[in-house]
Formats: structure tokens, sequence, C-alpha cells
């Protein structure tokens, strides 16, 4: 381990060398791309050096106590290796986990739909109580949540919202929460105070560039209509909205959010080349969940994944068997700690598999 960590020492000094050139300044992409790399081996380096550090330290200490005639010196050693060795194990861990190789998509922005299930009103009510708990996430971590689309429900709530997040990690963060999400409370409809079960279906889908999806346009039928949301009456009277089929896989996607068609076209793609590259990414994932299923699921949406009940503030992920008593908390964003655990089950695994290999 101590050879890979020197080479990415010996990386992180080249990167950080290239980054300051006025070639690497003045090309964009190349400088963004220079950045991303030194950000992530900075995180490894810092926790490389103080893992050194740590080594001289215990050797130190070892050394004392193999030659140190005094008892008080030998004694106080000891005890300063007894604090040592446990703070090794926990930084060789965490060396290790951040060693491995990552998801290539855990950078990317991501497309967040989510949609009313079983239910009727009380789902499309509960898909808009589980919006704005991201929103509140996202607002805690800083990202920027923008509106695709959306069609209200009848009694409040959301029939589908879609959004587009962005910032860092977000699908790193985000990729656990696709799948469905069942609530069990006495809905506002109900009049002889009976508990229903609803749910609605979450997807994340990572946002995928023109990299990653080479669309033919002439594959894609391009619509116009007028908008129906919010936004004044130009929002209304104008053909802004924009609606995108995809010929070959059937896919439509519709953008009414901004009051420029062009901008509404161009979420409108961003989405429909997300989606593509999802279903690309579902087959990756279905190849690999042949081989082994994770703790943690395959990320399926038609996967149960989260129970919420209200008369208990009980809120349970069946993956991992966590349950919190906090269910206000993470209605209001507080959803880290799952987010944190599930990542945890994630890397165990992959780290159990790769010391099976």
């Amino acid at each position: 381990m101590l050879d890979q960590l020197e080479a990415i020492s010996e990386r992180f000094n080249e990167v950080a060398q290239q980054i300051v050139q006025p070639e690497a300044v003045s090309d964009q992409k190349r400088f963004m791309k220079l950045s991303k790399e030194y950000k992530d081996l900075e995180k490894i380096v810092v926790q490389y050096r103080a893992y050194t550090q740590l080594l001289e330290e215990i050797e130190n200490a070892k050394q004392v106590i193999a030659t140190e005639k005094d008892e008080d010196f030998r004694d106080m050693a000891k005890g300063e290796l007894d604090e040592l060795l446990p703070r090794r194990e926990t930084l060789e861990e965490a060396l290790k986990e951040m060693m491995m190789p990552k998801d290539p998509n855990d950078s990317k922005n991501v497309i967040l739909e989510i949609r009313g299930g079983t239910g009727g009103d009380e789902a499309a009510i509960f898909a808009g109580d589980i919006f704005r708990m991201y929103q509140r996430f996202c607002e805690k971590m800083g990202w920027k949540m923008s509106l695709v689309d959306f069609t209200e429900g009848t009694s409040g709530g959301y029939k589908e919202i879609i959004t587009e997040v962005e910032g860092e990690d977000v699908y790193g963060k985000l990729k656990f929460e696709s799948g469905v999400h069942r609530v069990q409370r006495v809905p506002a409809t109900e009049t002889q105070g009976r508990i229903h079960t609803s749910a609605a279906s979450v997807a994340v889908l990572p946002e995928a560039e023109e990299v990653d999806v080479e669309l033919n346009m002439n594959d894609i039928r391009k619509d116009t209509f007028c908008s129906s949301g919010a936004g004044g009456q130009s929002v209304n009277t104008t053909y802004s909205a924009v609606r995108l089929t995809h010929i070959p896989s059937g896919i439509v996607v519709q953008c009414q959010d901004e009051r420029s068609q062009l901008k509404n076209f161009d979420k409108a793609l961003t989405v429909l080349r997300s989606r593509i590259y999802e279903i690309e990414l579902q087959k990756h994932n279905d190849a690999i969940a042949s081989q082994r299923k994770t703790m943690v699921g395959s990320g399926d949406r038609s996967d149960k994944i989260r129970t919420y009940n209200y008369p208990q503030s009980r809120v349970t992920d069946h993956r991992i068997g966590l349950t919190v008593y906090n269910l206000p908390a993470v209605m209001d964003g507080g959803i880290g700690e799952f987010i944190e655990q599930l990542r945890i089950a994630e890397n165990a695994e992959r780290l159990k598999e790769g010391a099976t290999v």
C-alpha cells in the first residue's frame, strides 16, 4: 500500500506543477480536469502524510521501549504506543477506502425524478414531501436545484416532478436514493383516522454529457406548446415549452420551466441524454448484480428502499436495517446519516470483495 501511496503523492506533485503552467491556465478544459485531479489526490495525500508521520511516532516509541533503561520513560512510551496503534488501524482503513476505484459517475450532476406511486392523492402529496426533503438536503449541501418539469396532484403535491441538481459529488451522494419510498400515516383526506400506506418512486440519473451519449438529432422529434405553470402571462401565451421524443427508444421528455424555448430545449435534451445513458448504465449494473447481490441493492427504482412511519416518527432503510426515530428532522433534509451508512456498507462490501479476489 505504501508504494501505491507514494506513487499517488508523486502524481499529486506533478499535477501541482502542471496546473500553474500558462498553457494549462489558458486551456479551460485541461485546467478543469487538472483541478479536479488535484482536489481528488489532495484528500489522499493529506491522509498519507498524516499516516507516515504516525508511523514515525510508532517507530520512535518502539525504539524507546527497546533501548531506554529508565522505567518511567519506558512506561510513557508504552502508553503512547497504546494510543498510536489504534490510530494507525483507523488511518489504514480510511486510506484503503480512499484508494478504491471511484465510480466515474460520482462526480456528475443528476436528474432527480420523483413520481407518486400507489395511493392516489396521498401518494402525490407524499411525492411533494419527498421533493421538499431533497430540496432541504440540497440547500444544506450547497447544491443548486433547478426545476425541469412537474405535474401537480389534484389535492396537493406532485404526480411527477423532475429537477436538475448541480454541485460537488452529487451523484455520489444521491445515487442511493433511487427506489420506492413508502409512507405510513393518516392522510389529510381520511375521515376515519385510519393509517394508509402510500408510495413514491425516486430515480436519480447521472447527468450525461455529450461525450457520454451521442444523439442523432434526426432521431429526435421536437414539439412546442404553451407552458401551463406559473410564470406570468408571457409563459402561458408563448410556445416556450418543449417536448422531445426519441424515436428509436420511444422516450419522451418535456420542459416548461424556463421562459425561453431555447433554454427549455437545452434542459429537455439534457434529461433525454441522461435517460438514455441510464439505460446503458442499468445494463452494466445488472451485469454486475448477476455476479453478486450487494447489500445496498442495484438502485433499481422498483426496489422498496425506505419506509417513513409518521405515527411512530420512525424512518427505516430496509437495505441496511437502519432505523431512526426523528422523522421530522429527516423530512427537513436530514438524510445525511442514511447516505453515509449506505456509503460505508457499499465500501465495506467492495473491500471484502477485493480481499476475496
